[in-house]
């Protein structure tokens, strides 16, 4: 098993920046593949950026150039660094882990970004 805790959110005005941090516990040397993924009011979740573990990275392009995913594997925690935020990525972001197997996957209890224009 294997708990996600995020961090890291918080109000911020546009242009402004953020670092997201999630930890993962218990089993966290199973994981391949974290990612963060956001959910903004009356939306449905949305996909943000991934992070393998041999260091391949990805991003929708809505954040592709502003957003930076990156991963201490020695300390089992993903981080998300949000430049030029804008008031359209406010939103509850998420952390998610997926199992080398694939077939666990885990969230944690998500934090909340907010961005005022």
């Amino acid at each position: 098993q294997v708990q996600l805790v995020e961090s890291g959110g918080g109000s911020v005005q546009a242009g402004g920046s953020l670092r997201l941090s999630c930890v993962a516990s218990g089993s966290a040397d199973s994981l391949n593949v974290m990612a963060w993924y956001r959910q903004a009011p009356g939306k449905p979740r949305e996909y943000v950026a991934t992070s393998s573990i041999g260091g391949n990275t990805g991003y929708a392009p809505s954040v592709k150039g502003r957003f930076t995913i990156s991963r201490d594997n020695a300390k089992n925690t993903v981080y998300l660094q949000m430049d030029s935020l804008k008031p359209e990525d406010t939103a509850v972001y998420y952390c998610n882990a997926k199992s080398f197997s694939g077939i666990y996957v885990y969230w944690g209890q998500g934090t909340q970004v907010t961005v005022s224009s």
